[in-house]
């Protein structure tokens, strides 16, 4: 069974999407504490609808048979608890980490804690943590066992992921601008815009006998490497077009990559600084950490940020410059 918390773009575009394609799980649940959202997708039946974004336009794509709980609500917490108990493959697509240990007895480490009390519910359970932090499965990890007073009691496996997926929530008037985006269920105010792409990196299971019930996550036993091109490279670089965008009075990201000069200096960004350095660091390690390699890479984003089916917004990418500007982080 599969068990996310959190119902955002990337949650919905990337996690439960893949969940259900695979056909490995005998359910889909998801914790949420928008109790509106969690409304709304009572209402619609469990149906989710996401427009997908690729070079050549939006496609509409839709989940069916999703579960919706409130961890806040005391009548939603013993079916949502009696679901996670049993969850082989859990997914945390939150804010931050620091919602991790938000909300005391519910927060994601406390209700993770409890079910692994159980060794019956579920054989063994893989932990994906999809926040933007390098080392987000360790602080889970951590927390999950400070709250247990010790190891699950059952197989269990912290994974981190990479995910150079772009996606964004469109409100109110936003979500119907001509486009023709469907919202994410009938009678919603949002839409889930969301990237085809989905080659997503995670740590390589190593629990003995275990094969992932998302197939297509493409595993690696050193994550961190990766991790660091995604931050320092993706991330940086992005944000790096939308402080240049923002200067010149551009509104979406499309507009911004389409300016020559800025192109070419996000471009020069990408591979003469953040992937000089890289590719010193990590020579060796993986083909991407080549110049040939990283070179590659970046003018392939560099694309992709440039989709105007996309229409990220400036404002969006540059918001919370303190962190994205922090010595830990782009």
């Amino acid at each position: 069974m599969f068990f996310g918390f959190g119902l955002g773009p990337i949650q919905a575009g990337l996690f439960i999407r893949e969940a259900q394609e695979s056909g490995n799980f005998s359910r889909i649940v998801v914790a949420e504490p928008d109790q509106e959202l969690v409304n709304a997708i009572r209402k619609g039946n469990g149906v989710l609808r996401l427009n997908v974004a690729g070079q050549c336009g939006v496609r509409t794509e839709v989940i069916s048979r999703v579960e919706i709980f409130n961890p806040n609500d005391p009548l939603d917490r013993p079916l949502l608890m009696e679901a996670l108990r049993s969850a082989t493959e859990i997914v945390t697509a939150l804010p931050s980490v620091r919602i991790y240990e938000a909300g005391g007895d519910q927060s994601p480490a406390a209700l993770m804690a409890e079910a692994f009390r159980d060794s019956a519910a579920a054989p063994f359970t893989l932990v994906y943590t999809a926040e933007n932090d390098n080392h987000a499965a360790e602080k889970l990890e951590a927390a999950v066992i400070a709250r247990l007073g010790g190891q699950p009691v059952r197989p269990v496996q912290f994974l981190n992921t990479v995910i150079g997926k772009m996606s964004q929530v469109l409100r109110d008037a936003d979500s119907s601008d001509g486009r023709g985006l469907v919202a994410l269920t009938d009678g919603f105010n949002r839409a889930f815009l969301v990237e085809e792409f989905n080659r997503i990196l995670v740590t390589r299971c190593h629990l003995s006998g275990v094969r992932p019930g998302i197939e297509v996550f493409i595993e690696k036993e050193d994550l961190l490497p990766f991790e660091e091109a995604k931050l320092y490279g993706h991330n940086a670089v992005h944000a790096l077009a939308g402080y240049l965008g923002k200067e010149k009075g551009l509104v979406s990201m499309d507009q911004a990559l389409a300016d020559p000069d800025i192109h070419e200096l996000c471009r020069k960004a990408f591979i003469d600084e953040s992937g000089r350095a890289l590719v010193r660091r990590y020579a060796g390690f993986d083909p991407l950490f080549t110049p040939d390699g990283f070179a590659a890479y970046a003018e392939d984003l560099l694309v992709r940020i440039g989709n105007p089916h996309l229409t990220d917004a400036v404002d969006r990418i540059i918001r919370d410059p303190e962190r994205k500007m922090g010595w830990s982080d782009r």
